[in-house]
């Protein structure tokens, strides 16, 4: 069950939290079309791949893992936790080193096991990618596939982030957009930090709503969205228009016609 502290904290991680944005909900739905567009990500990343920042991330993770003594030491590296984290959808966790050694290197078959406890699906996900419960270990961490799923995470990430200095919450619209058809039901969306921030986002119901049981929450979602229709990609992008239009619009002070902002959707 999802308790009230670790939802607000999954409410308030990400997302932008930290981008000087300041378009209006106009700008934003703008922005979010041109992330969408085709060939948009390939082109961004790309880009991304470029930047000298990033490449120096990558060397220096490349550096730290190479010298590893075992896969703790590895996974409690700041330099690879820099980069693997945020490569595997867990970025804003790296001053967790403990915790993140635990949860992926947990028994992802085990309901019990920490990565399953967490409350947070992303979790789970980034274990199954790296599959270090297996034995294989730091060796597994090093192989040439898991470093190329790595890097093209990282580069993702890189350019997504980037967009939300365009707009708040561009980076988890695309999350969402990519994602949504994996949920079946509610409580798929609470137990996971981006989707809840979009589905609550978009919906307009308040973080505080994090403190109620997990039930009322759901029961909260379920009377305002009909979850089948996040199967259709269209649905979805209305879905997440909505979001980054209430974020534009709560950063700017709520200012603008709701009529006005709502014919953006159509």
């Amino acid at each position: 069950m999802i308790n009230g502290a670790l939802a607000l904290s999954m409410l308030g991680a990400g997302g932008g939290a930290g981008s000087r944005a300041t378009s209006s909900p106009a700008e934003a739905v703008a922005a979010l079309k041109r992330a969408l567009a085709p060939g948009a990500e390939a082109k961004g990343v790309a880009q991304a791949a470029r930047d000298p920042q990033v490449q120096r991330s990558l060397s220096r993770y490349q550096s730290a893992l190479d010298g590893a003594k075992d896969l703790e030491s590895a996974l409690k590296d700041p330099r690879v936790l820099s980069v693997l984290l945020p490569a595997l959808g867990l970025d804003g966790e790296q001053n967790k080193p403990a915790l993140v050694f635990r949860a992926l290197t947990s028994d992802l078959s085990n309901p019990k096991s920490l990565v399953n406890r967490l409350g947070d699906s992303r979790w789970a996900s980034a274990a199954k990618t790296l599959n270090l419960a297996a034995g294989n270990g730091l060796q597994a961490l090093r192989s040439a596939a898991m470093q190329q799923t790595i890097t093209r995470g990282f580069e993702s990430f890189t350019w997504r982030k980037g967009l939300d200095d365009q707009a708040l919450g561009l980076s988890d619209a695309l999350y969402a957009q990519e994602n949504a058809a994996t949920v079946d039901d509610p409580y798929d969306i609470l137990g996971n930090g981006v989707m809840r921030r979009v589905v609550t986002g978009s919906l307009g119901l308040p973080d505080a709503m994090a403190v109620q049981s997990v039930e009322t929450q759901a029961r909260a979602i379920t009377s305002r969205l009909d979850l089948s229709k996040l199967s259709d990609p269209r649905e979805v992008t209305k879905l997440v228009q909505r979001y980054v239009m209430n974020r534009a619009q709560n950063n700017t002070g709520g200012q603008g016609s709701p009529g006005g902002l709502l014919s953006l959707l159509g």
